[in-house]
């Protein structure tokens, strides 16, 4: 009864949310107190305590260091230069993002850093470029989560670990490179798709006139160098790691760079180089699009403890004939990604039903293992995911925000899912 009183909540917050135009996290808030503590009989603080805060700190933290080339205009300016570097092959613009996405993830930057860095860029080359936003959002996403599969980097290196925890540690390797080729061909269908999807992206460069941008200024110069030496901050120990995983120094460095506090140390740095007004940099921090990601990630925390999530996943592995298992859990994956983390949540949720299941089923581990991961991945564009809260975080204004909310949730969210689960069906026969 619970654990439909907790599903039943968080479509009714999404729900309220929608119609009425209030934050979807202040009623995801409420829900969570009402069943959290009435009905699960959880303390208040426990309750509180599911308020995501490294979240709240990332989002914070990157959009405030961004803030400062967004209100001098170093953003806007690059989106220029980048635009017009690809004035010969503009219909190319999706993949030029995707590919420069995918490839920071695969150094080592993960999921959460590439998105951080990428969407604002993506979204005024959109502008520019009088594309659809919410394609160059999913190219920037695709890339940043099929880039963090690869092996060696964070993502890969997390699904190897699951796998090594459930008895798979002699083809882990092997099958984290299928998973990470995967997701490459996916993300390329999958933008593909959304480039094409309506007759506005065809379109779009027919009549453009690709004008070279002005020159930086000094203090433009001065914040771009910024982002470079940020950027190179915090991908250079993860490389370093990579090539030196032996080294105890490089390890312990690495263990602690952390994207969120770097960006406040580097916000600091701009503050004293007088890169633009506090005031207005902080104005521009997403408070709201904070408050609904965190609001809805207590109510989540209290399906955690309820056990709607892992009941989910149990049924799914018992109940459901062999053929639907694929489409199954790729689907489980993405209703799960939808509102938790990838990694956090859905992974070591679903990873360890798959040696039961793959005995039972007769179906290799490969082929369930990477259903979850495609199909997980898929939903991670939902304003209420990371990939989708970031983007919305990145908007410039209200109204964009307004204006993308829908576009994530019910154009990009389906075409996702519906693509993911499609794609596992027929990789499932090559595997």
């Amino acid at each position: 009864m619970i654990n439909i009183l907790i599903v039943s909540a968080i479509a009714l917050a999404i729900i309220i949310g929608y119609k009425t135009g209030f934050n979807t996290g202040l009623f995801a808030i409420i829900f969570a107190y009402l069943l959290g503590c009435f009905a699960l009989g959880l303390a208040p603080k426990k309750v509180i305590g599911g308020w995501p805060v490294n979240t709240m700190f990332v989002i914070f933290s990157v959009s405030l260091f961004y803030n400062f080339a967004l209100v001098n205009g170093t953003l806007e300016k690059t989106a220029r230069y980048l635009l017009y570097a690809c004035r010969r092959f503009p219909g190319l613009l999706p993949f030029a993002l995707y590919f420069a996405s995918a490839g920071i993830a695969a150094l080592g930057a993960g999921f959460f850093t590439v998105m951080a860095f990428m969407a604002p860029i993506a979204l005024l080359i959109c502008e520019e470029a009088k594309m659809d936003k919410m394609v160059g959002a999913a190219a920037v996403n695709c890339g940043a989560l099929s880039g963090a599969n690869f092996m060696t980097s964070g993502s890969g290196i997390i699904f190897r670990g699951l796998m090594d925890e459930n008895n798979y540690a002699s083809v882990s390797f092997n099958y984290t490179s299928v998973i990470f080729i995967e997701s490459v061909i996916f993300s390329l269908l999958l933008i593909v798709i959304f480039r094409f999807i309506t007759g506005k992206n065809r379109e779009v460069q027919k009549n453009m006139v690709f004008e070279k941008p002005d020159a930086f200024t000094a203090k433009q110069k001065t914040n771009l160098i910024l982002i470079i030496v940020m950027i190179a901050v915090v991908l250079l120990f993860p490389i370093l790691h990579i090539i030196f995983p032996a080294s105890a120094a490089v390890t312990f460095i690495n263990s602690k760079i952390d994207v969120g506090l770097t960006a406040i140390a580097f916000s600091a740095v701009a503050l004293f180089l007088k890169l633009a007004p506090q005031d207005e940099v902080i104005k521009k921090v997403p408070w709201n699009t904070i408050i609904m990601i965190c609001g809805v990630g207590m109510l989540i925390n209290v399906a955690i403890e309820a056990g709607t999530l892992d009941l989910m996943a149990s049924w799914a592995g018992s109940s459901l004939p062999v053929y639907v298992v694929p489409v199954a859990f790729s689907l489980i994956g993405s209703i799960m990604s939808f509102f938790s983390s990838t990694l956090g949540v859905v992974c070591p949720a679903l990873f360890p039903l798959v040696p039961s299941l793959a005995a039972a089923t007769g179906i290799s581990p490969l082929i369930i293992f990477s259903s979850i991961v495609i199909g997980a991945q898929s939903s991670a564009i939902s304003p209420f995911s990371s990939g989708g809260s970031l983007v919305l975080g990145t908007c410039t204004t209200d109204e964009e925000r307004t204006a993308m909310f829908p576009r994530l949730l019910f154009v990009a969210v389906p075409v996702s899912v519906i693509s993911a689960t499609i794609f596992n069906v027929v990789a499932s026969l090559f595997i």
